[in-house]
């Protein structure tokens, strides 16, 4: 397990001096020297080597380095100074084993210097030596005993080794240093959890709240002890004392939804969700987590109703919240206010316009209202935040196929299937819609081409398998493949008019008029509104059939639907089938 040290192991600039054998200056216990002292020549021979290699490693030239340190070694064994870098150098090499050898080495040469443990305390959280680390402590806390810090990493070594009344004696230790604080008391509370000693955890924090009871937190901290003690009344008793110091603390109201939904008081728990969500300092994010809570149960009218509620207190309360006013507009889209969800999610993009999925939120949202300008206009309005989104690239391109501008609409198609390459459901779609722009563009080569490598990735897309058969049907070309093509299309998508449709036209055109007239009757019965085109294929179909009078009937019910091509008045006029 890694231990989380309070020192830093930040550059220590060690003071090298070089001892003369007469007029010394002594130097500090603790500070890195020339071990012995030498002849005066040798003495300095070994401080240039030194300081030649302390160059070649600011250069991070760490194998010269770490020649001419050894180089000083074979000079002065008991060069504490130069050991200490070779150790550095080696950590840095991630080579501990010979880091800690040279470190055990120096801490015995000088046993005083606060920095060789602390590097070697380093060494051994690295091994996760804990038994060793116990002795290095408590030579720092020997060294330095008005240091907090090392009593802390002490306790923490016990408590990692479970060793937990040892570590309750540091912390007392500490206390006689510090004096009592918060987080003596967490971490004694952490030990007497460990211990199984909660009763312990909940006077402590007692006391506490004792000495500051306007510290909502320790109530809150109490609570859940006495809620792992299984003590449901002394959780309930303590969050209502909370509640009286802080009625408008949302933590107080969220806990009391958690203890009411514990207890199957679902209305009870909702109205404390509410008053929490009303608050705007409780954290955003707990808040989207709780909505996010219900999408499991969505399926359920009340769960989905209840999510959005708190979905528009939380946006009352915080308004300018650009996650709350996404997560709003989420609701509501599964609630089927579409109107209103588009609103949230233009409000969200408003107040921050980075976070993608809002922008397809929206897109999504006006096309399903098939409202196209609001596609364009916020589509392009993503992709210039978000250029290589393929989704996007794909709606831009699909809402200008409907406004007919199918030059432009080929670059954004193209460019959303350069940028996915996994996703084939959106390749599938995107094929598909460049089959239906080469269509309307005269190119049936790369229109068949497109439909092809749509079908590809998905060779259960209706909308291709339906496309692509009315137009080979329309050139008279593949007729066959455009049968089979169409009859999958209805067989997997049962009862959708247009498919209908498109199955009746190719069977005409294969001079299959008996089942031809069976599909375009299905197709106009399934049809909600009056269509001009398949009352007019009704027409023609009878005409085969040699029923003239029901032709024509037909045809005149076309033109009064809105048909209003010269071949069909030609057709009524004539009394007989135009091409």
């Amino acid at each position: 397990m890694k231990l989380s040290f309070k020192y830093c192991f930040a550059g220590l600039l060690l003071t090298f001096g070089a001892v003369q054998a007469q007029n010394v200056t002594p130097m500090k216990e603790g500070a890195a020297t020339l071990a012995q002292p030498m002849a005066k020549r040798d003495s300095n021979a070994v401080t240039e080597i030194f300081f030649s290699a302390l160059s070649e490693k600011a250069t991070e030239n760490y194998p010269k380095a770490a020649e001419l340190f050894n180089k000083v070694l074979a000079m002065d064994p008991k060069n504490d100074a130069s050991m200490f870098e070779l150790a550095k150098i080696d950590k840095q090499k991630n080579d501990y084993p010979q880091a800690k050898e040279l470190l055990e080495k120096i801490t015995t040469l000088k046993p005083n210097n606060e920095w060789y443990w602390v590097s070697l305390a380093d060494v051994y959280e690295k091994s996760n030596d804990l038994a060793k680390l116990e002795n290095v402590f408590n030579q720092l806390k020997r060294i330095n005993p008005d240091k907090p810090d090392y009593y802390y990493d002490s306790a923490n070594t016990y408590f990692l080794e479970g060793k937990f009344d040892e570590a309750l004696k540091v912390y007392d230790a500490v206390e006689k240093v510090t004096g009592p604080s918060e987080e003596l008391t967490v971490n004694r509370n952490k030990i007497y959890m460990k211990q199984g000693k909660a009763d312990k955890v909940a006077i402590s924090l007692e006391a506490r709240i004792s000495a500051d009871p306007n510290q909502i937190r320790y109530y809150l901290l109490l609570a859940e002890i006495y809620g792992q003690m299984g003590q449901t009344d002394k959780v309930m008793e303590t969050l209502e004392r909370a509640r009286k110091v802080a009625p408008n603390n949302g933590l107080i109201h969220l806990a009391l939804a958690e203890m009411y939904r514990d207890k199957k008081s679902t209305n009870a728990s909702f109205n404390e969700l509410k008053l929490a969500f009303a608050i705007s300092d409780v954290d955003v994010d707990q808040k989207v987590k709780i909505i996010t809570g219900y999408f499991p149960m969505f399926p359920d009218p009340s769960a989905k109703a209840s999510a959005m509620e708190l979905a528009r207190i939380a946006v009352n309360a915080t308004p300018n919240d650009a996650k709350l006013n996404a997560i709003y507009g989420d609701m509501l889209s599964v609630n089927e206010k579409f109107a209103e969800a588009k609103a949230a999610y233009q409000k969200s993009i408003s107040i921050s316009n980075q976070i993608y999925d809002v922008h397809e939120q929206l897109v999504r949202i006006e096309l399903s209202m098939n409202d196209i300008d609001g596609v364009l206009r916020d589509g392009l309005n993503a992709l210039s935040y978000f250029p290589n989104a393929p989704w996007m690239n794909y709606f831009v391109g699909l809402a200008m196929v409907q406004k007919k501008d199918f030059t432009k609409a080929l670059s954004y198609l193209k460019t959303a299937t350069s940028l996915e390459f996994q996703d084939k459901r959106l390749l599938s779609l995107c094929f598909s819609a460049l089959g239906d722009d080469y269509h309307e563009l005269k190119d049936n080569k790369a229109s068949d081409d497109a439909y092809e490598k749509a079908l590809m990735y998905n060779s259960e897309n209706v909308y291709t398998l339906n496309n692509y058969a009315y137009y080979l049907s329309l050139r008279g070309e593949a007729l066959d493949k455009a049968a089979e093509m169409s009859k999958r299309a209805n067989n997997l998508q049962a009862h959708t008019a247009s498919f209908e449709d498109t199955y009746a036209w190719i069977l005409f055109k294969q001079k299959k008029y008996a089942e031809a007239k069976t599909w375009i009757q299905k197709a106009m019965a399934d049809n909600k509104d009056k269509s001009a085109t398949q009352t007019e294929h009704f027409g023609d179909i009878s005409f085969f059939l040699g029923d003239v009078d029901t032709a024509v009937a037909n045809w005149k019910k076309a033109k009064e639907y809105g048909g209003n091509s010269p071949t069909l008045d030609r057709k009524i006029n004539e009394k007989k089938y135009i091409e």
